[in-house]
């Protein structure tokens, strides 16, 4: 009989917890109830490398930090930024966790290590042992394309894999679960009980998180763009009263939406059901078929795997040569919803099983907050644009861009704090503060131009911001206003884009004021830029590189070793998506 020590079921632990503590301690102690072992088994150095533009993959490579230490592993989690291939040749184990953004990029952390890792010259890495944790959207074409790429790279240069790559889709707790235990198998002490269970602590300083959001009262919803307006663009006020949440400008709010009532009527019509028929659901028991698909699925955007399911359910000889080829099947997917191939192909599932298995679960969408919790006491402030758009015969609404803009305020708001540590406005109250924000891309800067004239920071502010037409989508025009009338605002530049014959855009502004631009950064001036990673945020660095080259004399290479200079020191900063 075992003398070891236990943890009893009063403890104040989740029974997980308690079991994998008993675990821990049964292997760690032997049958006479000493310490096994007569000298202790060296811990194993890792280092895990992260490469994170919202701050997930850094919360997760500290998740992974805490569970190797309890293997007698000894982790060091570093920022992507601050190491170079060549630092990391020697080092025997590595572990990578990296998100990708734009199309197919890596996060702007990771940027370097990215490049000089696929350049021709970079090291042989043949003495380390590494795994790749992939964060990504499988909704985008590009999904996990980073993390790929380097876990190729890695294998081409020599390395060896200690656990097999792994992809979060969305919520990545599971696959994190899985891949550390691979992992953990492999680096933690022989004999070591199997990877703790995952606690969810993004927000230590709250509560509420992703898997238990707070239930907000909506104070206001309204549009922004004035009549005439293509565009709508929601001012969102929440209430965090009695949540005990607590956040900083540059952090995102984290909203669990509901799918459109229409749509899930729609679907559940077209695929032969009742709504009150009982259907599985992510984490819970059976729920009716219409909340199933209303709270739990996302069934706004059309997947592969649910396009073969469908496949495999009816002979529609047309149905049938679409699956059975990827370009006509891809090309099918793009712009489509979970309704489009039911309806198309008459599509019958035998049982709702059928209907929900192929599908990813709804996922929380993230916004950036553009309020100073010192400007607005117990809430949060949220600029969305509602997205609508007609494709394919259908019109298709955002599904959670709808969800906030036409919710009614006597129902609750699911929400939670996202920590983005990555983009922090300065604590230097006298540093210039260059803000970048086209369309909604102005949410954090009206944040971080109320946080400055609350601190009674002296340094001067320049916004730009643009939009299609000054007269119907001047956002916050009056708060804006103000500001300059206050001195708040030293600088403000728009770039209309529909206002003239020839479309003007924030980059363009930079470009043609490049030797402020210059002058502003050569004072210790931070960049600070939010919006679209694809389009909007290429063509805006290219314009400051371009700016730094006219205005500071540069070559182009020299222009580009400023511009990593400043992102080294954490004045080029970006929020994008």
């Amino acid at each position: 009989m075992s003398n070891s020590p236990f943890i009893p079921e009063t403890a104040p632990f989740s029974e997980d917890q308690r079991a994998w503590l008993n675990g821990f301690l049964a292997g760690l102690y032997s049958s006479d109830g000493s310490a096994a072992g007569a000298a202790p088994v060296a811990a194993t150095p890792v280092t895990i490398l992260f490469g994170s533009q919202t701050g997930t993959a850094e919360t997760l490579s500290k998740k992974a930090a805490k569970q190797l230490k309890a293997a007698n592993c000894e982790p060091k989690v570093i920022d992507m930024s601050e190491v170079t291939p060549e630092d990391i040749k020697a080092v025997e184990h590595v572990l990578i966790i990296t998100s990708t953004y734009g199309e197919g990029e890596p996060p702007d952390n990771a940027l370097s290590f990215h490049k000089a890792l696929m350049a021709d010259g970079a090291p042989d890495l043949s003495a380390v042992k590494y795994s790749v944790l992939g964060l990504g959207d499988s909704s985008y074409p590009d999904y996990c394309q980073c993390s790929k790429e380097i876990d190729a790279r890695f294998e081409a240069l020599g390395a060896q894999r200690v656990a097999p790559m792994a992809e979060c889709d969305g919520d990545p707790d599971e696959p994190f679960a899985e891949w550390i235990a691979g992992v953990q198998s492999v680096l933690g002490e022989a004999g070591a009980s199997p990877a703790a269970p995952v606690e969810d602590d993004a927000d230590e300083a709250s509560t509420y998180t992703k898997k238990n959001p707070f239930a907000a009262k909506l104070l206001k919803t309204e549009n922004l763009n004035k009549a005439g307006s293509s565009k709508i663009t929601h001012h969102v006020e929440i209430s965090l009263e009695g949540s005990g949440i607590e956040y900083e400008v540059g952090d995102a709010l984290g909203v669990l939406p509901e799918n459109n009532v229409k749509l899930v009527d729609e679907i559940i019509a077209a695929a032969g059901f009742a709504p009150d028929e009982l259907a599985p659901v992510p984490h819970g028991p059976d729920e009716q078929l219409f909340d199933a698909l209303r709270f739990h699925y996302d069934v706004s955007v059309l997947t592969e795997p649910f396009l073969l399911a469908c496949g495999r359910l009816t002979k529609n000889p047309e149905l049938q040569e679409l699956v059975g080829d990827e370009a006509k099947r891809k090309a099918y997917i793009a712009g489509r919803g979970l309704v489009d191939p039911i309806a198309d192909f008459d599509v019958k599932f035998p049982t709702t099983e059928y209907l929900v298995a192929p599908l990813k679960q709804l996922n929380a969408r993230l916004y950036s907050i553009s309020s100073s919790p010192k400007a607005h006491p117990g809430e949060v402030h949220l600029t969305v644009g509602k997205v609508t758009y007609d494709t394919h015969g259908r019109k298709r609404l955002g599904v959670c861009s709808t969800y906030l803009a036409d919710h009614k305020l006597d129902r609750p708001v699911k929400v939670y704090m996202h920590s983005n540590k990555a983009f922090r406005l300065t604590e230097n109250n006298d540093a210039p503060a260059i803000m970048i924000g086209p369309g909604t891309g102005i949410a954090p800067f009206r944040a971080f131009l109320e946080e400055r004239e609350l601190r009674g920071a002296k340094g001067k502010n320049w916004l730009l911001f643009g939009d299609q037409h000054q007269a119907t989508d001047f956002l916050y025009e009056e708060q804006i206003t103000a500001w300059l009338k206050s001195g708040l605002l030293t600088r403000f530049d728009t770039a209309f884009s529909r206002d003239q014959e020839e479309k003007i855009y924030v980059q363009n502004r930079i470009v043609e004021h490049a030797e402020e631009f210059y002058a502003w950064l050569e004072e210790g001036g931070c960049i600070y830029i939010c919006g679209d990673a694809s389009r909007m945020a290429k063509d805006v660095d290219a314009a400051i590189h371009k700016a730094i080259e006219i205005a500071g004399g540069k070559t182009e290479d020299e222009a580009k070793a400023y511009v990593e200079a400043i992102k080294k020191a954490k004045r080029y900063l970006r929020d994008v998506y």
